[in-house]
């Protein structure tokens, strides 16, 4: 599972009524982000595979570790990560949201329910007014972010080591970035949203509805989460707007930016500063990241980074938590994502099934985290270790690595257990997986897997 920065703002059961400001935990190495969505549950998840190196190499027949050159590593220092606000929905470069559309097959803003939100104009007022370029520009941007709660239940071990159920309570943000003939849709970082029981979308105007995720990309920390436009009032559908999207490639080192989102979970708030710099590398993060002093709270987990337009370059992602250190959060810019998120708008929306209902691979499996990938040349993923199920005629093997099921990226045992409650014994899912040939080579395919019914709590 992939080490990540990202904390939760989170309560209990016993805590809903005295939110408190948490201290969040530094990382013990630099070159390490804790799990994606490990704030969710902070170390919960299942370990498969706490074996140590040597049981990969008898699980993949004797095949010798794949030599790799060392590579000089920038020193990056501890980072943590900001409490879930869902930023901006990553864009194409140079293009405005109807490009998007277009591309997605979603309704032009102009022909739907929802409005499109003006560009606010930085331009002089005068002494006499109130507003300012700023407050003209939050004014226009306020109607497109969102706030978004996360409710699970996760199991903790109690003083005489069994263990007990527990409510636990996120937050995060969200962007408004269009709309299909159904539904709203709303982008936010993938750990705002991971593990949820259930969705909680607060609009500007402070009415609250229940959402459900369309897809989700651990590797970019990146999820898309769908509102039945029929739960929404039409008050609300006039109070709220869909974004415009940015060319993060154009931004400049100095250039002004505006963050908002949904800080410790109090609400939206706004702070500003400048972008810091630009392709930042953080390890455990597959991609870069803009660096800016704009402050990036707990709660502003995919919220929205603005230019001075008034459009989303950005989505609020990450903060370096060190005493030493001020004034370093992290954005994921647009541009570089837009492929990705238009794949999870067209995603179909997911609804958790019952314990029940819900499908089995009909295998034991272990993680291959970040580490072991790198160490071995092995893609990072799910390790099939065997099969438990000797009546079934799937394509699914031992020694193969699932990486994605249904287009949703799979980085470990507990993305694929969150992806597989979605789904019931008997449906079909397709599967991306990895084997390795002779030399240890690695190639990609897709296999269609039906899944059975659950034998045991191991998928």
């Amino acid at each position: 599972m992939k080490n990540s920065l990202f904390h939760f703002h989170k309560e209990t059961k016993e805590t809903t009524d005295n939110m408190q400001n948490q201290d969040y935990k530094k990382y013990e190495h630099s070159d390490g982000y804790q799990n994606y969505g490990a704030s969710q549950n902070d170390g919960d998840y299942q370990s498969y595979g706490q074996e140590s190196a040597e049981s990969y190499q008898e699980s993949l027949n004797g095949m010798p570790p794949k030599k790799t050159t060392p590579k000089k590593r920038k020193s990056v220092r501890k980072v943590a990560a900001v409490t879930g606000l869902a930023l901006l929905f990553g864009g194409i470069a140079g293009a405005s949201f109807y490009g998007v559309t277009y591309l997605t097959g979603l309704k032009s803003p102009s022909s739907g329910q929802i409005a499109k939100a003006d560009i606010a104009t930085l331009q002089q007022t005068s002494s006499k007014s109130t507003d300012t370029d700023l407050t003209k520009l939050v004014k226009a941007s306020m109607p497109f972010v969102v706030s978004i709660q996360n409710l699970s239940v996760e199991e903790v071990q109690n003083f005489f080591g069994g263990t007990s159920q527990q409510e636990s309570t996120s937050v995060g943000t969200g962007i408004i970035i269009g709309e299909n003939d159904k539904e709203l849709l709303i982008v936010t970082n993938a750990h705002v949203v991971a593990n949820a029981d259930s969705l909680t979308v607060t609009f500007n105007n402070e009415t609250s509805v229940e959402a459900n995720i369309k897809g989700a990309d651990s590797d970019k920390d990146l999820a898309v989460v769908a509102v039945p436009l029929d739960s929404i009032e039409s008050s609300t559908k006039s109070a709220i707007k869909t974004a415009t999207l940015g060319d993060s490639d154009a931004l400049q080192v100095g250039e002004e930016v505006v963050a908002i989102g949904n800080a410790l979970g109090y609400g939206q708030s706004v702070t500003n500063g400048i972008v810091s710099a630009k392709n930042r590398e953080i390890s455990g993060y597959n991609g870069t990241l803009i660096q800016t002093n704009a402050a990036i709270n707990p709660g502003n987990s995919g919220g929205a980074l603005l230019n001075t337009k008034g459009e989303v370059i950005g989505i609020n992602c990450a903060k370096i938590n060190d005493s030493s250190v001020e004034g370093m959060g992290y954005a994921i810019p647009v541009s570089e994502v837009s492929d990705i998120i238009k794949n999870l708008m067209n995603q179909e929306t997911k609804t958790k099934v019952s314990e029940e209902e819900r499908g089995s691979l009909g295998i034991q499996v272990r993680d291959i985290d970040e580490e072991t990938a790198k160490r071995y040349g092995m893609p990072q993923g799910v390790f099939v270790s065997d099969t438990t199920q000797e009546d079934t005629d799937s394509d699914l093997q031992r020694g193969m690595i699932i990486t994605a099921i249904n287009g949703t990226s799979v980085a470990g045992t507990s993305d694929l257990q969150n992806e597989l409650s979605y789904y019931r014994a008997g449906q079909d899912v397709k599967l991306t997986v990895q084997t390795a040939d002779k030399n240890g080579e690695y190639t990609k395919k897709e296999i269609t897997v039906t899944l059975v019914k659950a034998q045991t709590s191991n998928q």
